[in-house]
C-alpha cells in the first residue's frame, strides 16, 4: 500500500499500546453492545470511547461526529482512519529513497523554494497486498465474501455493488491506488465506494456490511433513489459509475491525448468532441484530416525558459505572467477539454454508426461512446429473420459489411444447429424460443431499414430517403457491461420478458461484431458476474452470481448472504445484467516475465519512476496501453504544484531492467529518473490567480457603478448559462476559462435585429462590463433591453411645437 502524506491529526492521538487495544477488541460497543469483529476505538487523548462500525448501527462514527473527535482505529486490523482528511492514515513515518533533487545550478535564489525530499516506496510490480508481508496461505485464502445489509428494498444497490466490486481493474484501482481518489465534489462519492471495496476485500472480514455511506450519497445524486421503493438495478450502475467519473475525471493534456493511442479516445458522452456529435460524411473525411493538423510550435527546454524569465525585470516579469495566461485561453479556445477516469478507462467503448442513403449512396458515419449495450430479447419471429438474415444478401453498398456469424465457423455452425433441432422438438408453450446472447448482440448489431415514419434525411439529396442504417464496434471496452432489456414499460401497464437467455462462462467472441478499423487486438471475453431479477416488473428481488478472482469458485451474493454455488447455478440464472472482462493469455505471460525481471533484483544505476495508475493497468487489463506517465507531469516533464504534495500515491520506483521491458513491451512514456516541482506551473498558477482576482475585482467595481445609476440609458444582456461558466473560473471552483460569450440561446432576430428572447435566461450588465468581459473572451452578439435615445432633429422638433401651438389655438 502506497504510504499517504501525513496526517496533520495525529498529534491528537494519546499514549496506546497495542496491547490495549488488543483489550478494547474483546469489549462491545458502548451505546448498542455490539461484539466484534469490525469495532472502532477512539483514538483522541483520553477518550475510552469503542464503538460498532456500518456492519452494526456505525456508532464510532456518530461518535466522532459529536465529540469532534478524528480519528479511529479499527480494533481487528489496527488500521486507522482520519475522518477529516476521509482516509486511512499512517503512523510510521518511513525515509526518503530517492531525494529530490536541488534547483538547476543556473536558476536564482528567487526561484520556488523546493521540498527537501519525498518519501516514495518501492512497490513490486505484482498486485500489492499488505505491504508484501503476507504469506502464501494468506494470498490464496478468498477475499471479497462479504454481504451486504438489506437497508429497505436495496436489493438492487447491493446486487450491483457486489458485481462491480468483482471487476478486478475496478477494486484493484481502490485497494492499490486509493492516494488517487481524491475529489472536491460533493458528495464524495468515491470516497464511500472506497471505504466499502477495503471493507469487503479485508482480510479480517466481518460477515456483512451495511453501505449507509454509500446508500446517502446516491440519493444526494440522484432523488430517484430516495426513500424505500424497489428501483432498477441498471438504472442504479448508470447513476453510480457517472458520479465516480464525474468525481474522478482528469483532463487529458496534449501530450497524453497524443501519445497514448488510443486512450486519447476515452471520454464519456458530454466530454465527447465534436467531430463525434456530428455525423460525416465519406466525401469530407479528408477535409477533417487536413482541419486537425497543427502548426509546429517553437521548442525551449524547461530550464532556457525559466533562466529567462528569471532574469527580466520585475515589470517585465509580469508582463510575462500574464502572456501565458491569454496564450492557454486562446489554446484552449480552439480545442474542446477531454477528460478521462479510471471509470471511463475501464468501461468505455465506442461505436460506428453509418448510414447509407439508397438513393445518391452517401455514406454518413458518427463514432458514439458507450458504458454498457443495452440489447434486445428477440421474440420467435425475430429470432428467424434474424438467422434467415445469415444466408441472404442485405442491401449492402460501398464500404458497409454488416457480417454477424461469419468467423465463428463450422464448429459453432453444428453446435448451433443441434441446439436449435432439440429446441424445435419442444412446445413454445413449455420453453419458449431458445435465445442466446449471440442473438441478442446480432439482433442489436443488424442492419436497420429506415423508411416510411422513420426515413433518413439525406444532406446531399436535402431530402427524406429510404436508407440502411449499420453498426460496428469500434473500440472493445476492457470490462463489457451488458444489459439485457427485459422490461418493457406501455402507457398503461407494464410487464417483464422471462425468456430465458443462455450466455457463456468463457470465451465469448465479440469480433463478428467488430469494425474492420478497429484497434482492438483481444476481442474475446470472460463471465465475471451476473445480476439477476427475480420477480415481476416492478417488484421482486435482485441477487448477483460472482466469480472470485482469488480460487475461481463461483459465489451468490443475496444481500447479506453469500454461498457458493456451482457453475451450472450460474448459467441457468435469469440474467438482467452481465460484466465480462477481456481474456488474454498473452497478457499473463507479460505480468510472469515482468515479475521475474523484478525479482531477479540486478544492481542498475538508474531507478525510473513509472505512474502507479498504468501499472495498475497492466496488472489487471488485458491490454494497458501506452505507458502513460503523464497522469503526474505537467506538460513541461515536471510535477504540477497541485500534485507534488502526494506525488508518492502517483509514482512507483521500478529497476532499470523492468523499465526498459515495459518500454520496449508498451512504449509511451516518458522516462522520469528524477522528480521535481514545475517551476513553470508555479509561475502560471500566480499568473492564473492574478488574472481571476482582476477580473473579479473589475467586475465588482463596474456593477456596483452600474447599480448606483438611476436612469442608465442603456442596459445590455448577458447569456446567464455563459456567466456562470465564468463566475466558476474566477472563484477557483473551475480550472478551465471560458469560451467565448455566447448570447445566441437568448436571443431572436426580429425585423433584421437582435432581440430578447421572452422566457430567456439572462442577466443585466452595464455598457461598460460588456465591454470589459468582450474585451476578454469576444464572442456576442450585442443584445441590449433600453437603447440609448437618439436626440431630436431641430427641424422635426420645430414642426412638433408649430402643430401643438395650432391646437392650443384650436
Amino acid at each position: 500500500m502506497a504510504e499517504q502524506d501525513i496526517c496533520p491529526h495525529l498529534d491528537s492521538i494519546g499514549e496506546i499500546t497495542k496491547e490495549d487495544l488488543l483489550q478494547k477488541s474483546k469489549g462491545t460497543c458502548q451505546s448498542c453492545g455490539a461484539g466484534g469483529p469490525n469495532l472502532w476505538a477512539c483514538l483522541q487523548n483520553d477518550c475510552p470511547y469503542v464503538g460498532c462500525g456500518e456492519s452494526y448501527s456505525d456508532h464510532s462514527t456518530l461518535h466522532a461526529q459529536a465529540k469532534k473527535h478524528n480519528l479511529t482505529v479499527n480494533l481487528t486490523t489496527f488500521r486507522i482512519w482520519c475522518y477529516v482528511c476521509e482516509r486511512e492514515v499512517f503512523l510510521e513515518h518511513r525515509p526518503a529513497l530517492v531525494p529530490v533533487p536541488a534547483a538547476p545550478h543556473h536558476c536564482k535564489a528567487e526561484a520556488a523554494p523546493q521540498p527537501v525530499g519525498h518519501p516514495l516506496k518501492a512497490v513490486p510490480i505484482a498486485v500489492a497486498e499488505e505491504e508484501g508481508s503476507e504469506s502464501e496461505e494468506d494470498e490464496l485464502k478468498p477475499r471479497g465474501l462479504t454481504g451486504m445489509k438489506n437497508i429497505g428494498n436495496s436489493c438492487y444497490m447491493n446486487a450491483a455493488l457486489q458485481a462491480l466490486s468483482n471487476c478486478p481493474p475496478l477494486t484493484q484501482f481502490f485497494l492499490d491506488c486509493s492516494g488517487l481518489v481524491r475529489t472536491d465534489k460533493k458528495p464524495a462519492l468515491c470516497k464511500s465506494y472506497q471505504k466499502l471495496i477495503s471493507e469487503l476485500w479485508h482480510k479480517k472480514r466481518p460477515s456483512y456490511v451495511v453501505p449507509t455511506s454509500l446508500s446517502h450519497g446516491i440519493k444526494l445524486v440522484n432523488p430517484m433513489f430516495r426513500g424505500y421503493a424497489q428501483q432498477d438495478t441498471q438504472e442504479f450502475l448508470r447513476c453510480l459509475m457517472d458520479q465516480l467519473h464525474e468525481e474522478l475525471k482528469e483532463p487529458l493534456t496534449e501530450c497524453s491525448m497524443s501519445g497514448e493511442g488510443s486512450d486519447g479516445e476515452e471520454r464519456r458522452d458530454g466530454d465527447r468532441s465534436p467531430s463525434e456529435d456530428e455525423f460525416l460524411s465519406c466525401d469530407s473525411g479528408s477535409n477533417n484530416e487536413a482541419s486537425m493538423t497543427q502548426p509546429h510550435a517553437l521548442s525551449f527546454s524547461p530550464n532556457q525558459i525559466m533562466s529567462t524569465i528569471l532574469s527580466l525585470s520585475s515589470k517585465v516579469l509580469c508582463a510575462v505572467m500574464c502572456l501565458p495566461a491569454q496564450l492557454l485561453l486562446s489554446a484552449r479556445k480552439k480545442k474542446q477539454s477531454h477528460y478521462r477516469s479510471v471509470i471511463s478507462d475501464i468501461f468505455d467503448g465506442s461505436i460506428l454508426s453509418l448510414v447509407q442513403c439508397l438513393t445518391c449512396d452517401r455514406v454518413s458515419t458518427t463514432v458514439e461512446t458507450f458504458q454498457d449495450l443495452s440489447l434486445p430479447i428477440p421474440g420467435k419471429e425475430d429470432l428467424a429473420k434474424l438467422h434467415s438474415s445469415i444466408h441472404q444478401n442485405l442491401p449492402v453498398k460501398t464500404g458497409v459489411c454488416p457480417d454477424t456469424y461469419g468467423s465463428q465457423g463450422w464448429i459453432s455452425y453444428i453446435m448451433d444447429s443441434i441446439r436449435r433441432f432439440v429446441v424445435s422438438c419442444i412446445p413454445s408453450w413449455f420453453w419458449g424460443p431458445m435465445v442466446t446472447l449471440e442473438d441478442c448482440l446480432a439482433a442489436f448489431f443488424a442492419a436497420d431499414e429506415l423508411k416510411g415514419d422513420n426515413m433518413y434525411s439525406c444532406e446531399r439529396c436535402k431530402k427524406l430517403r429510404n436508407g440502411v442504417k449499420y453498426c460496428k464496434v469500434l473500440r472493445l471496452p476492457e470490462i463489457l457491461c451488458i444489459h439485457l432489456k427485459r422490461f418493457r414499460h406501455e402507457v398503461m401497464y407494464s410487464f417483464k420478458i422471462s425468456n430465458h437467455v443462455s450466455f457463456p462462462l468463457e470465451g465469448l467472441d465479440m469480433r463478428p461484431f467488430l469494425a474492420k478499423e478497429s484497434p482492438s487486438q483481444v476481442t474475446t471475453y470472460d463471465l465475471l458476474s451476473v445480476i439477476c431479477h427475480h420477480g415481476t416488473a416492478g417488484s421482486g428481488h435482485y441477487i448477483a452470481y460472482c466469480q472470485n478472482v482469488i480460487n475461481g469458485q463461483w459465489y451468490e451474493f443475496d444481500d447479506q448472504y453469500v454461498t457458493e454455488v456451482h457453475e451450472t447455478v450460474v448459467q441457468n440464472a435469469e440474467a438482467y445484467v452481465l460484466f465480462y472482462r477481456k481474456s488474454s493469455e498473452e497478457s499473463v505471460r507479460e505480468r510472469q516475465k515482468v515479475v521475474a525481471l523484478a525479482n531477479m533484483k540486478e544492481p542498475s544505476l538508474l531507478q525510473f519512476y513509472i505512474s502507479r495508475e498504468w501499472l495498475n493497468k497492466f496488472n489487471t487489463f488485458a491490454e494497458p496501453g501506452p505507458i502513460s506517465n503523464h497522469t503526474f507531469l505537467c506538460r513541461h516533464g515536471g510535477i504540477p504544484p497541485n500534485k507534488y504534495h502526494y506525488i508518492d500515491d502517483l509514482v512507483v520506483i521500478v529497476p532499470q531492467n523492468v523499465w526498459e521491458y515495459l518500454y520496449n513491451s508498451f512504449g509511451g512514456g516518458p522516462a522520469v529518473n528524477h522528480l521535481y516541482m514545475c517551476a513553470i506551473c508555479q509561475v502560471e498558477i500566480e499568473a492564473l490567480a492574478k488574472r481571476r482576482k482582476m477580473e473579479i475585482d473589475t467586475f465588482i467595481k463596474l456593477n456596483k457603478e452600474f447599480q448606483a445609476e438611476e436612469a442608465p440609458t442603456v442596459i445590455l444582456c448577458i447569456s446567464m448559462q455563459w456567466f456562470r461558466e465564468w463566475e466558476s473560473f474566477v472563484k477557483g471552483k473551475d480550472n478551465e476559462p471560458p469560451g467565448p460569450i455566447d448570447n445566441s440561446k437568448i436571443g431572436v432576430m426580429k425585423g433584421g435585429h437582435i432581440q430578447l428572447k421572452q422566457g430567456a435566461d439572462y442577466g443585466q450588465i452595464s455598457e461598460e462590463t460588456w465591454q470589459y468581459l468582450l474585451g476578454i473572451y469576444g464572442g456576442g452578439p450585442e443584445i441590449a433591453v433600453r437603447q440609448t435615445v437618439a436626440p431630436a432633429d431641430p427641424d422635426s422638433l420645430h414642426g412638433e411645437r408649430k402643430i401643438e401651438a395650432e391646437t392650443r389655438a384650436l
